[in-house]
């Protein structure tokens, strides 16, 4: 593996099938009506500037609303449910982050790409949407603690001759746009050995189509995948190992230190480690 490779590498994760998620879900607030406008396709994270400014914990509390970026369709993490609710890993912790704050939680949906975007924009307060800590990203905001590791994996054929990170080199790489994966191999191997797809069904169809060699992109969707495409493998070598942590505008100290102190209780009591039970199923 490639130093540039292993320096991304911090701590593992749990063990998960998103294929056994869908049935738990928690009673929130229904899909947003209006995707943001800014959520169109883009190489790579990417920010904007506007006039609107970040609303600080003191506004927050008195507006009685917690705006949260959140994906919609990408269980475990963040999904719409069968009654149209928002439901997963990320949705729970933000209903209880509200709780703590003593607001209700409004959301808006988001895909990989308007991550940053939404947050740099003002539209939103904070992003918990399986968001990965860069040093790109925290050049246009802060972030809170960790709340959970993630694995960047390599989907391939079976019988494919990638049998580890290292024989990347030379191949086409599949990835989803705006997501980590996309931006470690563009790094590792050149923009021209990576083709970004606006998500990774997009992707796997690529590879099965033989127009790309190999897919990186996050283990639970990449399990669910392979489990529906007979004959893909995920390698046991990862890509990369990450932290995943809450977004929010840059300076807002204030929402920070709550965000923190919100996630220290939960880490203390036992709660973090349920919310990984219950929506995050170990083999």
């Amino acid at each position: 593996m490639t130093a540039s490779i292993i320096d991304k590498t911090f701590k593992s994760i749990v063990a998960a099938s998103a294929a056994l998620i869908m049935a738990a879900s928690v009673a929130a607030c229904g899909p947003s009506a209006a995707t943001p406008s800014d959520e169109g396709s883009t190489g790579s994270d990417s920010s904007s500037s506007s006039s609107a400014t970040a609303r600080t914990l003191d506004e927050i509390k008195k507006s009685g609303k917690l705006k949260v970026a959140v994906f919609s369709d990408k269980a475990p993490f963040g999904y719409v449910d069968k009654d149209g609710n928002y439901a997963g890993y990320d949705v729970y912790f933000a209903e209880r982050l509200g709780k703590d704050l003593g607001v209700d939680v409004e959301y808006t949906s988001v895909d990989a790409a308007a991550r940053v975007d939404v947050l740099t924009s003002n539209k939103v307060d904070i992003t918990l949407a399986n968001f990965t800590v860069t040093d790109e990203r925290k050049n246009v905001m802060d972030f809170s603690d960790s709340y959970a590791t993630g694995i960047q994996s390599i989907i391939v054929p079976e019988g494919s001759d990638i049998a580890s990170p290292d024989d990347l080199a030379g191949k086409m790489i599949g990835t989803q746009r705006g997501t980590t994966g996309y931006i470690y191999c563009s790094d590792d191997f050149g923009d021209d050995a990576v083709v970004a797809y606006d998500n990774g069904l997009t992707a796997v169809q690529a590879l099965n189509n033989g127009q790309v060699d190999a897919v990186v992109i996050d283990n639970e969707p990449a399990k669910a995948y392979v489990e529906s495409n007979p004959g893909l493998k995920i390698l046991d070598t990862s890509y990369a190992e990450e932290d995943y942590a809450i977004g929010m505008a840059k300076g807002n100290t204030a929402l920070e230190d709550a965000v923190n102190a919100a996630l220290e209780e939960l880490k203390a009591d036992g709660t973090l480690q349920s919310i990984v039970d219950k929506y995050i199923t170990a083999e």
